[in-house]
């Protein structure tokens, strides 16, 4: 399959691990395979480990495109999937981010640590900074991101951020959801 003019890239942050819940890996696997089904291109972080590396096995082997971006100092440590569609080695950490985000047309964070979190939050501020306006979507599988969520109301009820910036992030329940809200987004989009 190759992506035409006008299909749609999806880019997905997501764990380097699978995590402790069997559920993480379930829609992350789900992800990929509905990404590849819709004829999307998944944008991600080119490991082949954890979350990461399940949802873009998923995409290859529903015969999706795959566009996967690593900085050279992790490729060893991420196990570099070099048989993707598109697989570019950057410099640094942020020019990773700033690579997969400008190829993409929406945002889906999968659960995740640290480097999952940084890539939102530098995705999240470009968005309150009015840099652009692609919907960003969090996939709370099984109450995952529920701390985040919580935190995320703190940082405007105390002050911190406009009300607006609640409004930048969609909350779903799962990837079928998440596959669902996309749909709407990026047929209108």
């Amino acid at each position: 399959m190759t992506v035409s003019p006008t299909s749609k890239s999806v880019c997905v942050f997501c764990g380097s691990r699978a995590g402790d819940d069997p559920a993480f890996t379930t829609d992350a696997e789900r992800l990929g395979e509905g990404i590849a089904a819709r004829e999307w291109r998944l944008v991600y972080g080119a490991g082949d480990v954890g979350l990461m590396g399940t949802v873009a096995r998923a995409a290859q082997d529903a015969g999706g495109v795959t566009f996967g971006v690593i900085p050279a100092h992790l490729v060893a440590w991420e196990v570099g999937k070099t048989d993707l569609t598109t697989y570019i080695v950057t410099e640094t950490m942020h020019e990773r981010k700033k690579v997969m985000f400008m190829n993409c047309d929406a945002v889906v964070v999968l659960p995740g640590g640290a480097g999952s979190l940084d890539e939102l939050f530098e995705v999240l501020t470009w968005r309150q900074l009015g840099l652009h306006e692609k919907p960003i979507y969090i996939v709370n599988t099984d109450g995952y991101w529920d701390p985040l969520k919580q935190l995320m109301n703190h940082v405007t009820q105390r002050g911190f951020a406009d009300e607006s910036l609640l409004d930048f992030l969609t909350w779903v329940p799962d990837a079928a959801s998440a596959l669902a809200a996309l749909e709407d987004s990026l047929s209108t989009g």
